[in-house]
């Protein structure tokens, strides 16, 4: 089990990357939420120079300035096992920062099991996130220790979300669509590059996630009501008014995952899932088929990709940079969630005829990368520190929805700006 006697109880890993400095202005924020209302942490990466100027920099934007001098920096290397043994020794969670994670995650979950420290990351990468459950779920079951993926935008807003439907649904809910929009203001909005790069080694290694998903041995989930119907590659959305593609980020692999937990460790009927993005009006759609025909084939070779991680600016009309938003694009941006859902009502068979009744809801909240994707981050681990009853009985790799089905956490969020309501 984990050690309480630990110094920290949060370490930020990879606090000087581009979303790490966000996370550090989070944690700084919540310090009273910690366990009889402290909270101690500490920062790391490979640089201290470079941490040393994070925390100056958080105590500027946060009128701080005791963060310069009162917050531990240590020195942590993912080419160096040895200091990730040292850094998880100290602490009872560890906030992954360090993408793309196929590349730099594994040394880290690996060794938060080995050295009994939870573990929080803000992965959307499908092939990662499985992989680590099908490699450590047994050793950090033994160990008591909590490895949750997908703490960020990927996948909290969706993963929680359906789970708040169903709570929210009066009988049995069996399928719900999901439509992402997101907005910004004069200033416009950009993505870091750091997700581009996970995008295109995600796309150019699909065939890889197929056979990883086969060594799970899964039998498929059992359907309840009416099949959910999948929409087509391109459609017009009713729901949100606007032009609408698959979502292609990790949300349905990691509800699915959810859904399957739910299912076997509580016997839940599991949900049918269709997530689908907003893409506006005609002009955004051809610059998106543009832009995706040249993604499609670059991605295939090397020097394709090559082309793409040097050029993200180009080949994204604009969508991702190497700088990423500056402060006063994420003021003025935000997301949006709404989900459609369908089921049986208390009392009607959900093995006899067509649902009977809907449910709509909303997740909506502050700009999706670097304003809610920390707060998501940080609330999961806040809620691991308070609320360890209400967690799963055993430690394993767990997503979200699997974690959090009993806590507090959909509250938590509320409370900081990520808005769970009912239509």
């Amino acid at each position: 089990m984990i050690c309480t006697s630990t110094p920290y109880h949060i370490i930020i890993f990879g606090a000087s990357g581009f979303t790490g400095q966000f996370v550090v202005e989070e944690v700084a924020r919540i310090v009273s939420e910690g366990p009889n209302g402290t909270l101690k942490w500490a920062v790391a990466g490979r640089s201290r120079q470079k941490l040393d100027k994070v925390l100056e920099q958080a105590a500027g934007a946060l009128g701080k300035p005791e963060l310069r001098t009162a917050v531990e920096v240590i020195v942590a290397d993912v080419g160096e096992p040895d200091s990730l043994a040292a850094m998880c020794k100290q602490a009872v969670i560890v906030l992954n920062c360090v993408g793309p994670y196929r590349f730099w995650g594994e040394p880290v979950v690996k060794a938060c099991v080995e050295n009994s420290a939870h573990c929080i990351d803000i992965c959307g990468e499908p092939q990662f996130l499985e992989s680590m459950q099908l490699n450590y779920n047994s050793q950090a079951a033994d160990k008591g220790v909590y490895i949750v993926g997908a703490c960020g935008f990927d996948s909290i807003p969706a993963d929680m979300g359906v789970l708040y439907t169903r709570e929210q649904f009066k009988g049995t809910l069996t399928a719900v669509e999901s439509f992402l929009t997101a907005s910004t203001g004069p200033e416009g909005g950009s993505i870091n590059d750091g997700t581009w790069k996970s995008a295109i080694y995600g796309f150019a290694d699909s065939g890889e996630l197929r056979s990883l998903r086969k060594k799970f041995g899964h039998k498929p989930l059992p359907v309840v009501g009416s099949k959910i119907k999948r929409r087509s590659a391109l459609f017009y959305s009713n729901e949100v008014q606007q032009y609408a593609v698959p979502f292609m980020g990790a949300d349905p692999s990691v509800v699915k995952r959810s859904q399957r937990f739910l299912l076997e460790e509580h016997q839940e009927t599991p949900v049918q899932y269709g997530a689908y993005a907003g893409v506006g009006g005609v002009a955004n759609i051809v610059k998106m088929l543009f832009a995706g025909m040249m993604f499609w084939f670059l991605v295939k070779f090397d020097f394709g990709r090559n082309l793409l991680i040097k050029f993200p600016e180009f080949f994204s009309f604009g969508f991702f940079s190497k700088d990423g938003p500056t402060r006063k694009q994420m003021e003025g941006s935000s997301f949006q969630f709404a989900f459609y859902g369908e089921g049986y009502t208390d009392g009607q068979d959900p093995s006899q005829g067509r649902p009977n009744a809907k449910i709509r809801t909303l997740v909506q909240g502050p700009e999706a990368g670097y304003v809610a994707t920390p707060i998501a981050m940080v609330q999961a681990a806040i809620t691991i520190l308070n609320e360890p009853t209400a967690l799963p009985k055993k430690g394993g790799v767990y997503t979200p929805g699997a974690a959090f089905a009993r806590t507090t956490l959909v509250e938590r969020l509320n409370k900081h700006g990520i808005q769970f309501s009912v239509i």
